[in-house]
């Protein structure tokens, strides 16, 4: 009798202590958001009971929060010293500098492979003695299936650097940024635009208007228009109006394929270094009996997982998870059997999660499904694992850097929490490690899905700072 009157206190005490607070409740009735669309699970890491469990175990879209799976489980599966490859072969005799046939580029998946990175890979082609090239350029996307170029479109805006999809030869992301600014002239403001890496190939009709305004909403009388020429070359035009009070203002689009990307990529970068090349693009496996000329290798994993959750990058998250299935040794590799590697590897370290739905990775998706419970477990089995200063590194921090730069930004604040955002139409969410004012550390999982969910932030931010100011 002593044992169970014991085991119901106990229970009472930690259902109270787990209930929603009263604070957070007032703010969602302020925000005009129901509690019953909202999870939340704030966690002591030292293993005591939840301080928060609300929704814990519900299954929830959470947006680019589950980038928080696909990159602890990478860095169990790769080890964060993990490098990509990307191979270069002739199938052809080297006369003098001459290429007397094709080059070949392999591509593995690499996520960072940016111009400079591609500017580097070529420049040491030619230290190989290549210089001028008679034959074709052939990609060799071939590692990775053909299902996987079809891509998830958000928001209506298929050309949008972040509805991206993956490719196993992807230079630069296949972005192109383009840079709006005002200059003055004749005493009236005139609206630029410029592209941040120029391809020739790329066009701009600049149609743009100033207007008086603050540049809070610069984007909503933006448009835009891409109109593909038959030699692969497009031409972009923008119109609509620009606030005056703006500063530089950039947009990113994907406005080529990723094989016409890599390729004008190419043809310029190979020029700039001095070399020849008159030939044409062809999209193939590598032929047999070729030589290889050089490899290239990425920066390792420890740097790009700061780039997939610092910045939220799509793509690079989806060519990560993508990259677990390879090495799995699923080639070619699609998404499906990605995700279920990714699963493998998490199960291997303790953690299944019935309900985990992953569709790419990277959390564009309305269909991806975690519930706030096991992301927490997920936080704190990564706290006591050897990867966990490379994961928790990788994440912005609390008003200093990425997508929390801008919040809660004051000195009590700043720097106390590693967060993990993301946000869809419906659908936002925060998780990560927090520390108050004493030292204790705590892993936070808040998910909303509501058609208001974007009024979440104040709750959000203040449940931070109670956290943070402890008792």
């Amino acid at each position: 009798m002593m044992h169970w009157i014991g085991l119901c206190v106990w229970l009472c005490a930690t259902l109270a202590h787990a209930a929603l607070p009263g604070y957070v409740q007032d703010a969602l009735t302020k925000a005009q958001l129901p509690a019953d669309s909202v999870a939340i699970v704030v966690q002591p890491l030292d293993g005591s009971a939840p301080l928060i469990q609300h929704h814990a175990g519900k299954a929830m879209n959470p947006a680019s929060v589950m980038k928080l799976v696909t990159t602890y489980a990478a860095l169990e599966a790769l080890t964060p010293a993990y490098r990509w490859k990307t191979e270069v072969y002739r199938n052809g005799s080297v006369n003098q500098g001459v290429l007397e046939g094709d080059l070949i580029l392999k591509g593995y998946g690499d996520p960072a492979l940016n111009v400079t990175e591609f500017w580097r890979l070529l420049q040491q082609v030619q230290q190989q003695g290549i210089r001028q090239i008679k034959g074709n350029l052939v990609l060799d996307n071939t590692v990775y299936m053909s299902e996987v170029s079809q891509r998830p479109v958000l928001d209506d805006e298929p050309l949008r650097a972040y509805n991206a999809s993956p490719s196993a030869l992807l230079v630069n992301g296949r972005n192109t940024s383009f840079r709006f600014s005002l200059r003055q002239e004749n005493a009236s403001p005139r609206v630029m635009i410029a592209q941040e890496f120029e391809l020739p190939q790329i066009s701009i009709v600049n149609l743009v208007q100033p207007r008086k305004g603050v540049c809070t909403d610069w984007r909503a009388d933006l448009r835009y228009d891409v109109h593909p020429q038959p030699d692969g070359a497009v031409t972009v035009t923008f119109s609509g109006s620009l606030p005056d009070q703006c500063d530089e203002r950039y947009l990113e689009l994907s406005v080529m394929s990723d094989t016409q990307y890599a390729f004008f990529t190419f043809k310029k970068i190979w020029q700039q270094l001095g070399g020849q090349f008159l030939g044409g693009l062809v999209i193939a496996a590598t032929p047999p009996n070729t030589s290889l000329v050089t490899s290239w290798w990425s920066p390792p994993l420890d740097i790009v997982v700061r780039d997939i959750n610092k910045w939220s990058n799509n793509v690079m998250a989806r060519q990560l998870m993508l990259t677990v299935g390879l090495e799995a040794g699923l080639v070619p590799v699609e998404e499906a059997s990605a995700a279920l590697a990714v699963k493998e590897t998490l199960r291997r370290r303790g953690l299944q999660f019935p309900e985990l739905v992953l569709e790419n990775g990277s959390g564009l998706s309305r269909n991806e499904r975690i519930s706030a419970e096991h992301l927490a477990q997920l936080l704190v089995t990564a706290y006591q694992r050897p990867v966990m200063p490379v994961f928790m590194a990788s994440l912005p921090i609390l008003g200093l850097d990425g997508t929390t730069k801008k919040r809660l930004a004051a000195p009590g604040s700043q720097g106390m929490a590693y967060l993990k955002t993301g946000s869809l139409e419906g659908v936002s969410g925060i998780a990560g490690y927090v520390q108050d004012s004493l030292g204790r550390r705590y892993a936070l999982v808040m998910l909303v899905n509501h058609p208001r969910a974007s009024a979440i932030r104040p709750v959000q931010d203040l449940l931070l700072k109670r956290l943070i100011e402890g008792p």
